[in-house]
């Protein structure tokens, strides 16, 4: 296939799972696709910049408010150690600051672009006030917001007076043929003083000719473009600053991941269970019922009408046959004997025979995986012919498996009308979920007209 080697060599990774977003930089990436300007050349004049301008002009009024905070409750709480009142106090200003924090969050996200999650919940193991002060002091992200506080007042500072300066100068610089008319009217200058005693002798040096005045134009243009590349870098230390501190833990976000692929998998085994459990009712054990009730006929006859009960017996062999096919495909379903003696490689090449169009397989492993990652393997696939059996139309499918790295690799393609679209909430939905379970991947390329390619990434875990 024409994309397996660039799916080999750059394997899909975690790009399907943001947990933040920063709209303005697909904002950008969608300018820079539409524009001529060259980013660097256009930042100066682009909202984002003049965002994030007013976000580090902010910082530091409420940061020098957040540190003052922090600080008096800090000394206060530890002043009143010798009392009991010092941990209430504490705290009351670590909740405090994680309201303050929540602010903070919401300035980012509308001036930064930057969507940051709220925090782990306090888990307060009982009842009363006691119970809820341990739950505050044992949460890492009460701390995490104190911290904040404490930290972000030098970095506001110097990203304020910094941003300042070089922004402020430069523009002033860039309009300067604008507003040099200033100094003779109302300075008796006749213009920007760059070096001298100040007392208008020869020895002085003021921008004031048409060629000056130029020059003075192109350094603030050069100082713009500087200091909007600076008010960016000073930005981005903010996101990380605020994602970090303000934002839930990668341990807590771990924790949340694992309880919800819990959940999935036990509504999975819990489905499979069910789905067992009709095919049993309705197929196998119908049939064995119905051979019963002949067999019971047939031996009632068969003393009276050998002829019949001989063509009941033969009709009960039919029955037989039919269940012993029902429950082999039943135990097919749970899990193939074919897979556990030969692999992946003769168990998909089984169930694409049975696929309404050519399936072409192609396994390219040296080893085997973990059983159950094998397994989840085998009946993704066979879900995915299925599906191109029932809805594709397809006239040719293939199937690709390979090993990238520390991750097992499958790519089933068809050439059929396209169209499939896991959001809408198709089979393909609970299959992305049930591969999310076991830190999977699936993506679907599947444009109307076709054709479509599902990309099935799974850990190797061997």
């Amino acid at each position: 296939m024409t994309a397996r080697s660039a799916e080999r060599t750059t394997p899909m990774a975690t790009d399907h799972r943001p947990d933040r977003h920063d709209r303005y930089d697909r904002d950008d990436r969608y300018e820079h696709r539409n524009r001529r300007v060259p980013s660097p050349l256009r930042a100066p004049i682009e909202s984002r910049t003049w965002r994030e301008f007013g976000y580090l002009m902010l910082s530091l009024p409420i940061s020098v408010f957040l540190f003052a905070f922090a600080i008096i409750t800090v000394a206060l709480s530890a002043g009143l150690l010798v009392t009991f009142l010092g941990i209430p106090v504490l705290a009351a200003g670590l909740m405090a600051c994680r309201g303050l924090g929540a602010l903070e969050r919401a300035r980012a996200r509308a001036l930064l672009g930057l969507d940051v999650g709220r925090p782990e919940p306090l888990r307060a193991r009982g009842e009363g006030l006691m119970a809820w002060v341990g739950a505050v002091l044992k949460s890492g992200a009460s701390w995490r917001h104190l911290l904040y506080a404490l930290l972000h007042l030098p970095w506001a500072l110097v990203s304020f007076v910094v941003s300042l300066v070089f922004w402020v100068t430069g523009w002033l610089l860039v309009l300067y043929p604008l507003w040099q008319w200033v100094f003779p009217t109302y300075l008796d200058t006749p213009g920007i003083q760059v070096y001298g005693d100040g007392d208008g002798a020869g020895n002085s040096f003021y921008v004031d000719t048409p060629f000056e005045i130029a020059g003075a134009t192109v350094a603030g243009l050069a100082t713009v473009l500087v200091a909007a590349w600076m008010i960016r870098g000073f930005a981005q230390v903010d996101r990380v600053m605020v994602s970090g501190l303000l934002g839930p833990s990668r341990l807590a976000t771990r924790v949340v991941e694992l309880e919800s692929d819990r959940g999935v998998v036990i509504d999975t085994a819990a489905a499979d269970l069910r789905r067992i459990e009709r095919d049993l009712h309705d197929g196998a054990q119908a049939r064995l019922v119905a051979l019963a009730m002949g067999l019971g006929l047939a031996k009632e006859k068969l003393l009276e009408d050998p002829e019949t009960a001989a063509a009941m017996v033969d009709e009960a062999h039919g029955e037989v046959k039919l269940a012993l096919q029902e429950l082999r495909d039943l135990a097919r379903g749970i899990h193939p004997a074919v897979l556990t003696d030969r692999g992946l490689d003769a168990a998909l090449s089984s169930i694409a025979s049975r696929c309404t169009a050519p399936v072409k397989v192609s396994v390219d492993l040296d080893e085997r995986p973990a059983q159950a990652i094998e397994g989840i393997a085998y009946f993704t696939v066979s879900e995915l012919l299925q599906n191109i059996s029932k809805h594709a139309q397809a006239r040719n499918a293939s199937v690709d498996v390979w090993r990238s790295g520390s991750r097992l690799m499958l790519q089933v393609t068809d050439d059929g009308r396209g169209g499939a679209n896991p959001a809408e909430g198709s089979g393909l939905a609970g299959l992305a979920e049930r591969l999310d379970a076991v830190d999977g991947i699936l993506a679907v390329d599947s444009p109307p007209g076709g054709p479509t390619t599902v990309t099935a990434e799974l850990p190797w875990r061997r």
